[in-house]
C-alpha cells in the first residue's frame, strides 16, 4: 500500500505541477488507485509510445484528439497500410479517468492552456480581460479535458454544409457516422433509429444525479419544451445529459479508438513529440515528411501515400501556416516561406456562454465539495461505479431553446443550456475561479459571500455566433503558442441573442417545481455592472461581456467548401487546396458551427474523413 501511495502522490505531481493539497487530496489519491481496477476489467491495456520508428509510413496522423485516434484507428484497419500517430503529449492517467476530476486536468501538464488576446467586448470579468481557452495536449485530446457531453448538433447545421457546395455532407449522409461509432447504454434509446450499438464509443447518462436535474426537465414542461432525446428526431427540448462515459469513468477517443488497436502490426504511436511542420516539396506541392521533435532529438518521417493534420482548430491551423500554407501578409511578416496562399487561420468560431447565473437552494441538494466524505464518495465510485464522482463534469442537465432572434417555424434552436447542481462559489474558490481565469476581486465581492452555499446554476450559450475570430503566429518559432483572437461579440447581436437566453434561463428557474427547494436567484450585482438596473437588458449585457465563458469548441479555421469559395482552405473531400497528399480531419474544417457539443460531431468528421481516404485510395484509379 505504502508503494501504491507513492506512485499515486507522483501521478497527482506530474499531472498538476504539484501535489495538491487539502481535503481533496484523499479522493484524488483514491482515484488513482480506480485505475487499478478499471485496468483490471478492461480487455485492452494502454497504448504503446513506438521508440524506434520506420523513415517512412503510408499515412502519418498528426494529433491524436478526438478526431486523429479515430483516423488512426481506421486507416490502419487496412493491413497493408502502415500508419504512424503523432501526440505532443504523454498518455491519460488515473486522475483524468474520473468524470468530476475535468476540472482538475484544465491547466495542468495535459492542457496546452491557451488564453486569448485580451478584449474590450467580452471576458472583462477574466484576468487581463483574457479568457482561458483549455486544449487537450494528451493522448486523447480534448476527449481527455472536456465535460464528456454527447451532443451531436442539429439537422440542419449539416444541410446547411451541403448547401454551401459541399455534397455527402447533409444530414442523412453523416447520421451513419454518427451511428458507426455509437455505443449508446441508455435503455430508453435501445431501439431508436437515431443510435448505435456496439460502436467503440461509450456513451450512457451519468448513473449519479441530484434531484435538481429532475426539476429542470420538469421546468423546461412547464415552459413548454418537451423532455426529449435532443440527438433525435427534434432538437428543441429538455433532458438528462448524455455523456462519454463506460462503467462510470471517461470514455476518451484514446480509450475507445486506440487502446483497441494497440498491437497492430501496421500501427504505430508517437508520444510526447511536437510537430513542428509539415515539408513539402516545392516542384510538385505534396506533402512528403513530416518533421518533429521528441526527447530533445528532430526526427523527419516520410508519408508514403498522406499526411493527415487532427492537431484541432488551433494547432492546425498553426502547423499550416509554419509549413507555409496561410495568409500570404502573415507568413511574410515572420520570415515563412509562401508555399500555397490560402485563408487558413481565419473563419474561427467558438460557443460563448453567460456565466455567473447562481440560484440558492435551502436544501441540501447541490454539489458541495466540502460537504461530501472524500472515502465514502470515492469508495462509491471505485466499487459501485456510481456516486458523485461519475458527474460529467458536474453537468446534469441539457436544453435547446428558442429566443425570439430564431425561426421558430423550423426546429433550430439558437441558445443552448448547461445545467449544473453547483456554481462558483461551491469549491469555496478552490478551483473553479482558477479554471475560469476569474479576477479575485470579481470573486470576493460576488461569490465569497455565499461559499459552500447550496446552489445550481443554468449556462445559456450562443449556439451560431455571427463573429468571427482567427488564429495568427506569434512568431516563426514552432514553439511559440499563437494569438487567438476569440472577437467574442464583435456582432452586436450576439450578445443581445445571449441575452434573450438568460432571461429564458430565469423563467426556467422561476418555474413552480423548484419552489420545493426553496430556490431564489443570488442577487449580487457583478461590481462592474452596478451601473444598471439588476437584470435589466442592459444588466445581462455587461454580464454576458463581463463572465464570458468558452464552451471549449473552436472550429472553422481550416474551412471546407467548394473551389469558388474564397474562405475554403480544403474541398469537400477534405484535402487541401494546391496541395497533394494532405488533408485536414478535424473541427478546423466546419464551415459553420455544429448548434452543440463538438465532440461528437469532431468524431463524425473523422469517421467519414477516414472513408473518403479509403474510397481516394482503394477505389479511384487516379491515386
Amino acid at each position: 500500500m505504502v508503494l501504491n501511495l507513492l506512485f499515486i502522490t507522483t501521478v497527482i505531481k506530474s499531472t498538476f505541477g504539484v501535489v495538491t493539497t487539502g481535503l481533496w487530496l484523499i479522493p484524488l489519491m483514491l482515484a488513482a488507485i480506480t485505475y487499478y481496477r478499471y485496468d483490471a476489467v478492461d480487455p485492452e491495456s494502454r497504448p504503446l509510445d513506438q521508440l524506434n520508428l520506420n523513415p517512412e509510413y503510408d499515412f502519418i496522423v498528426v494529433g491524436s484528439g478526438s478526431a486523429g485516434a479515430v483516423v488512426a484507428n481506421r486507416l490502419s484497419e487496412v493491413r497493408k497500410w502502415k500508419v504512424l500517430l503523432i501526440e505532443a503529449g504523454p498518455d491519460e492517467n488515473e486522475i483524468s479517468d474520473v468524470p468530476s476530476l475535468a476540472a482538475y486536468l484544465q491547466l495542468s501538464k495535459l492542457d496546452w492552456a491557451y488564453k486569448t488576446e485580451p478584449s474590450n467586448k467580452a471576458c472583462l470579468g477574466m484576468q487581463n480581460n483574457r479568457c482561458n481557452w483549455p486544449r487537450g495536449r494528451v493522448l486523447g485530446g480534448s476527449s481527455v479535458l472536456n465535460y464528456m457531453l454527447y451532443v451531436r448538433g442539429n439537422r440542419h447545421d449539416y444541410d446547411l454544409w451541403a448547401e454551401l457546395g459541399n455534397p455527402g455532407w447533409d444530414y442523412d449522409s453523416v447520421l451513419h457516422y454518427f451511428k458507426k461509432s455509437e455505443d449508446n447504454r441508455n435503455p430508453y434509446l435501445a431501439r431508436s433509429a437515431y443510435h448505435g450499438r456496439g460502436g467503440l464509443l461509450t456513451v450512457q447518462e451519468s448513473p449519479w444525479h441530484t434531484p435538481l436535474v429532475a426539476a429542470f426537465v420538469e421546468a423546461g414542461t412547464q415552459l413548454g419544451y418537451d423532455n426529449r432525446d435532443i440527438n433525435g428526431a427534434q432538437q428543441a427540448g429538455f433532458m438528462i445529459a448524455q455523456g462519454t462515459i463506460r462503467r462510470g469513468s471517461r470514455c476518451s477517443t484514446a480509450k475507445a479508438f486506440l487502446r483497441p488497436i494497440r498491437q497492430r502490426p501496421n500501427f504505430h504511436l508517437s508520444m510526447n513529440s511536437h510537430v513542428t511542420r509539415v515539408i513539402i516539396e516545392p516542384g510538385t506541392m505534396r506533402a512528403q515528411a513530416v518533421e518533429f521533435v521528441k526527447h530533445g532529438k528532430v526526427y523527419r518521417i516520410a508519408a508514403r501515400r498522406e499526411v493527415v493534420l487532427s492537431a484541432g482548430a488551433i494547432n492546425t491551423p498553426q502547423l499550416m501556416m509554419l509549413s507555409g500554407l496561410g495568409p500570404r501578409q502573415q507568413l511574410e511578416k515572420h520570415g515563412i516561406k509562401v508555399m500555397q496562399d490560402l485563408p487558413v487561420g481565419e473563419n474561427m468560431q467558438d460557443h460563448v456562454g453567460m456565466g455567473g447565473l447562481t440560484f440558492l437552494v435551502d436544501k441540501p441538494v447541490a454539489i458541495v465539495q466540502d460537504r461530501f466524505n472524500p472515502t465514502a464518495v470515492t469508495f462509491q465510485y471505485v466499487l459501485r461505479e456510481r456516486g458523485p464522482m461519475t458527474t460529467l463534469g458536474g453537468v446534469e442537465g441539457l436544453a435547446f431553446v428558442h429566443t425570439p432572434y430564431s425561426n421558430r417555424s423550423i426546429d433550430w434552436p439558437d441558445i443552448q443550456f448547461h445545467m449544473a447542481p453547483a456554481s462558483i462559489n461551491s469549491d469555496n474558490g478552490a478551483r473553479v475561479k482558477k479554471v475560469m481565469g476569474l479576477k479575485e476581486s470579481v470573486y470576493q465581492e460576488v461569490y465569497h459571500p455565499i461559499a459552500n452555499k447550496d446552489s445550481w446554476t443554468i449556462m445559456p450559450l450562443l449556439l451560431r455566433p455571427r463573429s468571427r475570430g482567427t488564429v495568427r503566429l506569434r512568431s516563426a518559432n514552432p514553439f511559440h503558442y499563437p494569438l487567438i483572437n476569440a472577437n467574442y461579440f464583435d456582432d452586436p447581436l450576439d450578445a443581445k441573442t445571449l441575452v434573450e437566453g438568460a432571461k429564458i434561463a430565469l423563467r426556467v428557474a422561476e418555474a413552480e417545481v423548484f419552489k420545493q427547494f426553496g430556490s431564489r436567484l443570488w442577487r449580487k450585482p457583478l461590481p462592474n455592472c452596478k451601473q444598471h438596473k439588476f437584470l435589466s437588458d442592459a444588466y445581462l449585457e455587461c454580464q454576458v461581456r463581463t463572465i464570458s465563458m468558452t464552451i471549449y469548441h473552436p472550429c472553422g479555421t481550416a474551412k471546407m467548401g467548394p473551389s469558388w469559395d474564397p474562405e475554403a482552405v480544403v474541398d469537400p473531400r477534405l484535402r487541401v487546396y494546391g496541395v497533394r497528399g494532405l488533408r485536414v480531419i478535424d473541427a478546423s474544417i466546419m464551415p459553420t458551427i455544429s448548434s452543440g457539443n463538438t465532440n461528437a460531431p469532431v468524431i463524425m468528421i473523422a469517421e467519414k474523413g477516414a472513408d473518403l481516404i479509403k474510397e481516394d485510395w482503394l477505389k479511384n484509379p487516379e491515386y
